[in-house]
């Protein structure tokens, strides 16, 4: 154990480990102090008045109150459709988008298509493509072909197109250099370079973030629905707005039950791809 007289000799042998751990604190505490700060101004401009918060405390427990027991009101069949239209909803989304960004994200890959200008305008394009919302996606679609689930597919699909293209291109890049020589030495083509060279290292990944947009798509639909795209969503803002908060609580449930089981299987699945 360290006595006093030992700390006072380290220090005196190494004051310059003694100063900069001081520094680093004093930094460390500037940084927490501007934190905090920022923090406490963001809540004080956002937040209401703690009238206005302690009032909307009270009606929340009101609604809560309303919502036990959960009943499904007789309309069971109609939940359980809207359930899965809503995991149809985010399956589909998920496999369009898949299906388009495995050759945009080949195309993206720098040492697949090593041209600059190509490279950069179609990395603004997956920029583009998912930096607008899905919600944004499911109004405009509800607008152009219609309310329905059509509408929900495509707003997943065209977001996780580009995020999933990004992606791909980057585990792409980050292939093993020595397999994809070796087919090359053999006398491969381009196509044949990506198939049995770049294309085995990177499908597991690929899969994993397939599955991994599958789940959060199943969450996704559900939100989807409010503005008019179908599934389990439209029914939720449904009874919503007629206060039929009992059935609010059941087809929130339905959700949660739903989303742990995807979650459950798509984690597993995750695993085995990883692992294999």
């Amino acid at each position: 154990m360290i006595g006093a007289a030992d700390l006072a000799a380290i220090r005196e042998a190494h004051p310059r480990v003694f100063r900069r751990s001081t520094a680093e604190r004093r930094r460390l505490a500037l940084i927490w102090t501007v934190f905090l700060a920022v923090l406490a101004l963001g809540l004080w401009r956002v937040l209401p008045g703690w009238d206005v918060f302690v009032a909307g405390l009270g009606k929340l427990g009101f609604l809560v109150r309303f919502m036990i027991p959960p009943a499904h009101g007789g309309h069971l069949d109609q939940m359980l459709h809207g359930l899965a239209e809503t995991l149809a909803m985010a399956f589909m989304g998920t496999l369009l988008a898949a299906f388009a960004a495995l050759p945009l994200g080949f195309l993206g890959a720098r040492n697949v298509l090593p041209v600059r200008l190509f490279h950069f305008g179609l990395r603004r394009l997956f920029d583009g493509l998912r930096g607008i919302d899905s919600l944004i996606w499911a109004i405009v679609f509800v607008a152009a072909v219609g309310m329905g689930p059509f509408a929900g597919i495509l707003a997943l699909a065209v977001p996780d197109t580009g995020t999933l293209a990004k992606l791909f291109a980057e585990a792409i890049e980050n292939v093993e250099k020595r397999q994809v020589e070796g087919i090359e030495a053999a006398g491969a083509n381009g196509v044949e370079r990506a198939r049995f060279g770049i294309l085995p290292q990177v499908l597991p990944v690929m899969l994993s973030h397939v599955l991994y947009f599958f789940e959060s798509n199943t969450r996704s639909a559900t939100i989807l629905g409010v503005v008019g795209a179908g599934g389990i969503g439209l029914q939720l803002a449904e009874r919503i707005r007629l206060d039929d908060w009992q059935e609010v609580a059941f087809i929130i449930l339905l959700i949660l039950v739903a989303v742990a089981v995807i979650d459950w299987i798509s984690g597993r699945l995750r695993r085995r791809i990883i692992a294999a």
